[in-house]
């Protein structure tokens, strides 16, 4: 579920004709659908990074964060 350019020029152009004019109802919904699903996709990004990362402890085991924290507790944050 990523964010297309297409969607983040859209973004941009709301929040650059906010500072000039103002928009209208219409526009304020958009915008705050475009910047959700905008935070929705970069979490999930994040999430997927942080998951494949694995770290080694003092003892030598290696720990995978996805394992450790994703399944085991189920969904945080989110």
């Amino acid at each position: 579920m990523g964010v297309s350019e297409k969607q983040i020029a859209r973004i941009n152009e709301l929040a650059h004709k906010a500072k000039a004019e103002g928009l209208t109802a219409e526009e304020k919904m958009e915008q705050q659908v475009l910047r959700a699903e905008y935070i929705a996709a970069f979490r999930a990004s994040l999430k997927s990074q942080l998951d494949n990362i694995d770290i080694k402890e003092k003892d030598g085991t290696i720990v995978n964060l996805g394992e450790k924290y994703g399944a085991k507790h189920g969904k945080k944050g989110n």
